[in-house]
């Protein structure tokens, strides 16, 4: 029973460093969400038109991103016109990576967010959560 329970602690934290200490390369996650195909499962995009310009609109997410606990910014700028987020679950710590960007539009701007998941199919539903807690707390 002892080297059971030794397993089960052992393994878990294996796991933890596994998922902890994988690398991010910013290269494959800070991709143009504007081309990027649907997401795969657990992950969304949403594209929305906001009537400011494409900076004011990129600038308001990036402000909120930047709050956002477990959050860290991994690539891009405002002035590039995209950026790239990875936040951690917080027990597990699996990362999920949020791209936005905005372009102008006839309107204002074009805005879209790109939330995918690194490991596993399911996130239960965190990336459109955090896509439409975003979107609710800049304003449009």
């Amino acid at each position: 029973m002892k080297m059971v329970f030794w397993g089960i602690i052992i393994a878990f934290v294996a796991l933890q460093a596994l998922i902890r200490l994988a690398p991010t390369d910013p290269a494959r996650w800070h991709v143009d969400p504007f081309a990027a195909a649907d997401p795969a499962p657990g992950g969304v995009k949403r594209l929305l038109t906001v009537p400011m310009d494409p900076e004011e609109a990129l600038s308001r997410l990036a402000a909120i991103a930047e709050t956002e606990p477990r959050t860290r910014h991994i690539a891009g700028s405002v002035e590039e016109g995209r950026l790239t987020y990875r936040t951690r679950t917080a027990f597990w710590g699996f990362p999920d990576f949020t791209t936005i960007s905005a372009r102008p539009h006839d309107s204002g701007a074009e805005v879209v967010i790109l939330a995918r998941l690194r490991f596993g199919k399911s996130d239960m539903g965190v990336n459109g959560r955090r896509a439409e807690a975003w979107i609710e707390a800049a304003g449009f």
